[in-house]
């Protein structure tokens, strides 16, 4: 039971600097104690998962001090009736997200295309360009992708990306219901007085710690594997300009994020019980 004791303990709690246990670290400290001679990582690990004991994967949880009331409740189903129900011919949901600090990054030497045998291969020195960021709105009925790049990200680049938006969302939608998460960029006064002269945007925010419910995130992750795993550019304008390239490519096959049934009841009955006691 000694094994078990120390796996349900964290490690610095017994002077070991480490993040979370591993058999060979347990295994090494059982001797280190005198508890046993010899005992093999392999030995450790059976007698862990006997007990079920999984020390070696951390698990985040939500603080209780989070709200997840009614309020909540009603933002999560102001998102998913935003999403689920037929818009008019004059609406349009938008998720809005940022990408940051995409760096453009000079290798030392051309990157080989793969070959028989080969994989892609880089050179892991470069010269870093500086960052840029990158905000994205998907329309989350056709998927079509809207985007600027910027070198800085304040309030005056997020109301550049809106404008950009304005000029480009057809002129006979009337109403762009734009989903974003609670940053102050968001919501601070330069943006809010642009958005008194411009009141076909009308601003949806998840709750906190609800940003996986903007569909953009979903397409930010398409990007991160398909285009940001190598960024052997030469600067940050031949980045803009790559990146620009990725989102005309994907808007010539552009494709919604479908909200299945499923799903939705699946997130509506983690709401059910604030509903309920606010009843």
């Amino acid at each position: 039971m000694y094994v078990v004791k120390r796996a349900c303990e964290r490690p610095e709690v017994v002077g070991r600097s480490l993040s979370q246990w591993e058999s060979a670290e347990v295994a090494r400290h059982l001797g280190h104690d005198g508890v046993v001679e010899a005992i093999s990582p392999q030995t450790v690990q059976r007698m862990l998962l006997h007990h079920t004991l999984n020390p070696w994967r951390p698990h985040r949880w939500l603080s209780p001090h989070v709200p997840r009331d009614a309020a909540c409740a009603a933002q999560v189903q102001d998102m998913v009736t935003l999403y689920t129900r037929p818009l008019g011919v004059w609406e349009m949901g938008l998720g809005v997200d940022e990408k940051t600090r995409l760096q453009p990054r000079t290798r030392t030497a051309p990157t080989v295309a793969a070959q028989p045998g080969q994989p892609v291969r880089g050179e892991q020195t470069d010269i870093r360009q500086g960052a840029l960021h990158l905000c994205a709105g998907f329309d989350t009925r056709t998927g079509t992708v809207y985007a600027t790049t910027a070198a800085r990200k304040r309030q005056g680049e997020f109301i550049a990306f809106l404008e950009h938006g304005d000029r480009e969302i057809a002129p006979h939608i009337t109403t762009v219901h734009g989903v974003l998460d609670n940053l102050r960029m968001h919501q601070g006064t330069q943006g809010q007085a642009w958005l008194t002269t411009h009141p076909r945007f009308v601003l949806h925010f998840p709750p906190v710690h609800c940003a996986w419910m903007n569909q953009v995130a979903q397409w930010c992750s398409i990007l991160q594997r398909k285009r940001l795993r190598i960024a052997d550019c030469a600067d940050k304008q031949h980045w803009s300009q790559r990146l620009m390239a990725f989102v005309a490519a994907w808007n010539a096959h552009a494709h919604p994020f479908q909200w299945s049934t499923k799903s939705v009841a699946t997130v509506m009955a983690q709401c059910a019980n604030p509903v309920a006691k606010a009843a």
